[in-house]
């Protein structure tokens, strides 16, 4: 598998949404693999995080977030969801789940029901380690062109984290410990 060939598919190289899509991908799989080679007693697979993270944020062409380019019809949350159904197409149903399951720190369906969110009604949350790493991972990089290659503090991410309720803050934290982050 060749991320980037599956990436050219679907966004046009050298304009401004491919670019932010791979050098945010790009940073996330660095992290997550820095992770991961910290945790080997958890057993990650390694090239699966490689893959699946520099394609976690494949569907985001498909939403309106015209600050990075991305002029499809459906809210910017939907972007995980419509991620996985591209990646299913491809036939990588293994990665496509990590697209769906990455948002924050996941999205549970009684979340979903409750807040009305525009996402399918089912869990959207991290299962395996792979996707918790990658999870865990996205949430130190933004793709905010004014601060695409920053990592954020852990700080900042719990303060973001906070809008959507102590218990995300409680994963991160957990995540934190687990996969050895100081």
């Amino acid at each position: 598998m060749l991320p980037l060939k599956i990436i050219e598919k679907y966004y046009k190289p050298d304009t401004k949404a491919y670019n932010i899509l791979v050098i945010h991908a790009a940073l996330v799989t660095k992290k997550a693999l820095e992770v991961a080679k910290r945790v080997p007693e958890l057993k990650p697979d390694l090239q699966f995080i490689q893959e699946a993270a520099m394609l976690h944020d494949i569907g985001i062409f498909k939403t309106k977030a015209e600050d990075i380019d991305c002029h499809g019809d459906k809210p910017y949350l939907c972007h995980g969801y419509l991620g996985r159904e591209i990646l299913e197409k491809e036939g990588f149903p293994k990665h496509a789940l990590v697209c769906e399951r990455h948002t924050g720190v996941g999205i549970s369906k009684k979340e979903i029901e409750k807040n009305d969110l525009p996402l399918p009604r089912r869990d959207l949350v991290p299962f395996s380690v792979e996707e918790e790493i990658i999870c865990f991972s996205d949430l130190f990089y933004s793709k905010n062109p004014a601060s695409l290659t920053t990592e954020k503090s852990l700080e900042k991410i719990r303060e973001e984290l906070s809008q959507f309720g102590e218990d995300k803050i409680e994963k991160f934290n957990d995540w934190r410990e687990k996969f050895k982050e100081i």
